[in-house]
């Protein structure tokens, strides 16, 4: 593996098909918490003025595929594990988003609910999603940005540190929400919407906040995850360190995207020089407005 390859290996493909394949059994007791953040998402369909026949529903987990076909859309559910495929809800293909393997203009609606941020080459992914749709075809994701997961993050970084030199990583990263915004740019498509929602969730116990992310197989798929055993107090602390004044807030920072893949009939922005009202008669009309309202 070159380095730049090193690079871009963030987390092991293994280890998130693992992870989802032993989630396929526990999903049931996440499944409302599934269902209402994918219901947000699909929120942005009604305020879309056309019909869809065809979606692919990336790693949906069982939230999106059947809310689509409620609205008459057919529905492929594509998942990394074929057991969570299966779960999904729609016609279920276990692949790779990573290698996506649906011939070009295949989809008018792609919809991809808290399942992104396990791709090492998330701009590749993203390139591949715009390739499978249709021209003028929706593309709609939820990705955790940063600081989802802080408080856990925090805790288990100052007990490591107190128990020994040095610190692993051990919660997964998560991008920025303006890094959202240029990873569609890059990706090619068109109008894209950027939006930001946060959950607000909290628990009683660490252990609580542990059992939810492993029913959701959301636990680290980190490549570069330290070889040895953990202090043997790492956990134990890190628990009560969350836990020192009663229950404890786990907000979720959600990226809620939404962007077209090209079509000729799409509205362009102008260029430079093509614009009819110049910018400060349009401040000059705003001033006068607020003094008469004065």
């Amino acid at each position: 593996m070159s380095s730049t390859q090193e690079n871009l290996y963030v987390f092991n493909r293994n280890t998130v098909r693992a992870h989802r394949d032993r989630a396929a059994r526990t999903l049931h007791s996440v499944a409302d918490l599934l269902e209402d953040l994918g219901q947000r998402l699909l929120d942005r369909l009604d305020d879309v003025n056309r019909s869809f026949t065809l979606a692919l529903d990336l790693g949906g987990r069982g939230s999106i595929a059947p809310a689509l076909q409620e609205r008459g859309v057919n529905v492929i559910s594509s998942d990394l594990s074929l057991r969570m495929a299966q779960k999904a809800g729609g016609q279920p293909v276990c692949a790779d988003e990573e290698y996506l393997p649906f011939a070009p203009s295949s989809f008018d609606l792609v919809v991809a609910s808290l399942s992104l941020h396990w791709a090492n080459d998330l701009p590749g992914v993203l390139r591949q999603i715009r390739h499978v749709l249709k021209p003028d075809g929706l593309f709609l994701a939820s990705i955790p940005v940063l600081p989802t997961l802080a408080p856990l993050r925090t805790a288990l970084t100052e007990t490591e540190s107190a128990l020994r030199d040095g610190v692993s990583a051990r919660v997964s990263p998560f991008p920025m929400l303006r890094d959202c915004a240029g990873l569609m740019q890059r990706a090619g498509f068109a109008l894209p919407v950027i939006d930001q929602e946060i959950v607000d969730l909290r628990y009683r116990s660490g252990l609580a906040l542990i059992r939810d992310l492993r029913a959701a197989g959301e636990t680290s798929a980190l490549h570069l995850r330290e070889p040895g055993i953990p202090p043997t107090a790492l956990f134990p602390l890190t628990m009560a360190k969350l836990e020192e004044n009663g229950d404890f807030a786990m907000p979720l920072h959600l990226a809620m995207i939404s962007g077209w893949a090209p079509a000729a009939s799409q509205p362009k922005p102008l260029k430079p020089g093509e614009f009819t009202t110049p910018l400060s008669d349009i401040l000059d009309s705003l001033d006068k407005s607020q003094d008469q309202s004065d």
